[in-house]
């Protein structure tokens, strides 16, 4: 069976394990490193900790608005590209980053540009998703 929660569904995930977090109950993995996750951009704190306000927020990059949603899940993706050495070779990707700029989370915002690049040629090329441009992005880094 494949997950693909929809767009509130991702948020509300989020915002509950965030919530979760705080208040000190127990989060199965996923949740626990989606905390962890949070716990890193501390900018978005007052976003996860406000539903009522910005769980159906648009957000445009048009006016400068980075979605804060969209970033952790992001995250979520390479985390599990890493762990999984999908696409084969990200996981030395990621490794050399890591020490090339000595920090893993900004390694993971470099690869986060090189996954977005990817994305949207495959969207003004109308193609697949292509694991060669985003490999050829990282090799830029």
């Amino acid at each position: 069976m494949f997950f693909n929660p929809s767009r509130d569904e991702a948020r509300l995930f989020i915002i509950e394990s965030w919530r979760k977090r705080r208040a000190k109950e127990l989060l199965t993995p996923l949740e626990d490193l989606v905390a962890q996750l949070i716990e890193k951009h501390p900018e978005y704190f007052a976003i996860f900790e406000d539903p009522e306000r910005y769980l159906a927020r648009d957000y445009s990059p048009e006016q400068g608005e980075a979605n804060p949603f969209l970033h952790l899940m992001m995250h979520l993706t390479i985390e599990e590209q890493i762990s999984i050495d999908q696409p084969p070779g990200i996981r030395a990707h990621f490794v050399r980053l890591t020490h090339k700029h000595e920090s893993e989370h900004d390694a993971q915002h470099l690869m986060m540009e090189a996954l977005s690049e990817m994305i949207w040629q495959a969207q003004r090329h109308k193609t697949q998703p292509d694991a060669s441009v985003y490999l050829a992005c990282l090799s830029e880094h």
